[in-house]
């Protein structure tokens, strides 16, 4: 359509109404400027006024249009007897075929003082309007080149917007890493004391237990262990017609504890100690989890009762070596 194309402004800018404008592209085609400003030239008879819906730079102040009239009229009075051709501005002498290139070279100009005149606009010649075209032609250039410098402008402007807030954003992500890996370093730091302290508190829980069972051991066989006087040995019977071999007497035993998770232990008692003392020994060294239990022996097979743990290890036959086993006490 006539109003999207160039050449409506172009004749715009020449002084000519948007309207007319759009008329003469849309009679010549619309192939071009010059077809369309030859029409305009020929066809001055349709030219009426804008009113108020017309652009802003062909309307003038009433004041302006009042000293327009006036001037007009005066020409009149003095031309009466004579038929004015044109309208010419008193102040550069530019002659005007109607009203509306007056008001609009008024609106441009400021210009306010116009006459008729009875010289006729001549129509321009190809030389000019070639001229004319190139001028204008010259300040749509003139026109893109600053259109195009303002928007390269705006574009470096927002470019550097753009950089200065992707720094911004980086510093900001790069604080928040830093910020965000001090604080995990500080709760790992916090979680090792944790546990470091809470390693100890079970280190020294499980001290306490050992000593106050060991404590507890000593005390409950200590007070099983009662004072029995050492058995006389009996006196002598009259020598057999065969004289016997001489027993040997071990003051030491040497025995090897199993315990009920398969951990052996090994120690030295005297031949006369109570089997209470190895119960003893093997409540404060066990390994195995505690709980009662029972001694007893494989070869031959004997549980020894509560009141062995009062008899020698020689009378219970475990000098000078024997392997006791530790079972648990079914209840």
């Amino acid at each position: 359509m006539a109003e999207d194309s160039p050449f409506v402004a172009m004749l715009v800018d020449m002084g000519f109404s948007k309207e007319r404008s759009e008329k003469a592209l849309k009679a010549t085609g619309n192939v071009g400027v010059q077809p369309a400003m030859d029409w305009l030239f020929s066809n001055t008879e349709d030219e009426v006024p804008q009113t108020g819906a017309s652009s802003a730079e062909t309307q003038v102040s009433p004041q302006e249009s009042s000293s327009v009239q006036s001037s007009a009229s005066t020409a009149t009075a003095s031309t009466e007897n004579q038929e004015a051709k044109s309208l010419k501005c008193d102040v550069c002498g530019k002659l005007f075929k109607s009203s509306l290139e007056v008001e609009y070279h008024a609106t441009k100009s400021g210009h306010d003082s116009f006459s008729e005149s009875l010289e006729e606009k001549k129509p321009l010649t190809e030389e000019e309007k070639k001229e004319k075209l190139k001028q204008l032609e010259e300040k749509m250039r003139q026109k893109r080149k600053e259109r195009e410098e303002l928007e390269k402008q705006e574009s470096l402007e927002k470019e550097k917007i753009r950089i200065k807030s992707g720094k911004e954003m980086a510093e900001a992500r790069k604080k928040m890493e830093e910020l965000e890996m001090k604080k995990l370093l500080e709760q790992r730091k916090r979680e090792k004391e944790e546990d470091r302290i809470a390693r100890q508190a079970i280190r020294e829980k499980i001290e306490a237990d050992k000593a106050a069972r060991r404590a507890k051991a000593a005390a409950e066989y200590g007070n099983l262990v009662p004072s029995v006087p050492v058995p006389t040995p009996a006196p002598a019977s009259a020598p057999a017609p065969t004289p016997a071999a001489p027993k040997r007497d071990y003051t030491e035993t040497r025995l090897q504890i199993r315990l009920t998770n398969g951990d052996t232990l090994t120690q030295t008692f005297g031949a006369k100690e109570q089997l209470s003392a190895v119960r003893l020994y093997i409540e404060m060294n066990r390994t195995d989890p505690p709980g009662p239990f029972n001694l007893l022996t494989n070869f031959p097979r004997k549980v020894f009762s509560f009141e062995d743990y009062d008899a020698p290890l020689d009378v219970l036959g475990l000098v000078p070596s024997a392997v006791v086993i530790v079972q648990k006490k079914v209840e």
